[in-house]
């Protein structure tokens, strides 16, 4: 082994690269060195069966590794295959999903497993070109899936691998832009480790999520590349990646209602369009409703309303819009079914998929 968490046994001198090819290729022995002693033990990575590296990956997209685990194991156990997934209704689905968020992705699970049960007998196909071809999949989940699963010499870049990359060639390039991220797919694609490229990817985005984190964080000093990084050599490691700023998101006002009627809770669906498309949640309306004005917001009688409880303010960031709610408790006289639909709280709680940004107001139920 080469690297003692990230120190040279052996402070023998390394030749400057002269291209970034051969800077890639030198920094290629010691990643993986460190990986192969390093890296987490992850349900994933222990069976990395296509189907399994497929679900994880497609989860571990905008979530952190530690929230995937136990949503991993669940879905394994309810969906264990391709054809279970192609066959899921998509309310049990979405509630498996339930906490993770960009429920989209789980939609596109069941269209690309249907598609495999159609076109390709129920298997993930083993050519990048048809993985790619899957709804839901892009290039990083491709090249990990065709990597991991079936030893294809493809590369997977990520956010963690952008942000190594930007920093081992001091790049000042923008890690948002489309052209950037082909350039080093590219790039790695030419110089990766062909005898291994699941492991090489693996430890590239490692590297990323474990060593060389975002601004203000970065563990250069346990490193395997930083004889290498040119981002520590000049002093930039702390103004690296580049990322264009971000267009402010849109503020919306909402106040939320638990309307309950003994031992049930209105629940309505969302439209098929637009943002959490299709999932279930509280009555809501826009903008800050006061104590008084509860019974006519909701198309109540004054006499409907047997009591209120103000329940706590709630944020909640989608990546466009930001929501900040208002919340109240709203206990009917009588049941009004022609106004709202009562579920039984247990059956919210098993069967009905109600998205985090009601997870204060969900806790309400308990």
């Amino acid at each position: 082994m080469d690297y003692l968490y990230g120190k040279l046994k052996t402070e023998s001198p390394v030749k400057e690269p002269e291209s970034p090819g051969e800077r890639l290729l030198a920094a290629s022995r010691p990643v993986l060195s460190w990986y192969r002693e390093y890296r987490r033990v992850l349900p994933w990575r222990e069976n990395p069966s296509p189907y399994r590296v497929w679900i994880s990956e497609i989860m571990l997209q905008q979530t952190r590794v530690e929230a995937v685990k136990p949503y991993f194991a669940r879905f394994m156990e309810a969906l264990p295959d391709i054809r279970s997934l192609s066959q899921v209704e998509e309310e049990r689905l979405l509630k498996l999903w339930e906490g993770l968020g960009y429920y989209n992705r789980a939609r596109n699970l069941k269209k690309a497993a249907q598609r495999m049960m159609e076109r390709h007998g129920g298997r993930m196909p083993d050519s990048y070109e048809e993985i790619l071809s899957l709804p839901g999949i892009g290039s990083y989940t491709a090249g990990a899936i065709g990597s991991i699963a079936f030893g294809l010499a493809k590369p997977a870049v990520d956010g963690n691998v952008l942000r190594v990359m930007a920093r081992l060639f001091a790049d000042r390039g923008d890690i948002k832009k489309a052209a950037v991220k082909k350039r080093y797919e590219a790039l790695i694609e030419e110089n990766m480790d062909k005898s291994c490229p699941g492991e090489y990817n693996q430890a590239l985005i490692e590297l990323g999520a474990l060593l060389c984190l975002p601004s203000g964080r970065p563990a250069c000093e346990d490193c395997p590349a930083a004889r290498l990084c040119l981002a520590k050599r000049e002093g930039l490691v702390m103004e690296l990646p580049v990322r264009a700023a971000q267009k402010p998101r849109r503020r919306e006002e909402r106040t939320v209602f638990v309307i309950q009627w003994e031992d049930r809770t209105a629940v309505r669906k969302r439209s098929a369009r637009g943002l959490l498309a299709s999932m279930y949640e509280f009555p809501n309306v826009e903008g800050y409703v006061d104590e008084r004005s509860i019974a006519p917001a909701l198309g109540l009688e004054e006499a409907d309303v047997a009591k209120t409880e103000r329940l706590p303010d709630a944020v909640h960031i989608f990546s466009h819009v930001e929501w900040h709610m208002a919340g109240y408790r709203v206990k009917l006289a009588r049941e009004r079914p022609e106004l709202f639909t009562m579920i039984k709280n247990e059956e919210i709680h098993e069967k009905y998929p109600l998205p985090n940004a009601f997870g204060v107001y969900t806790k309400a139920l308990m």
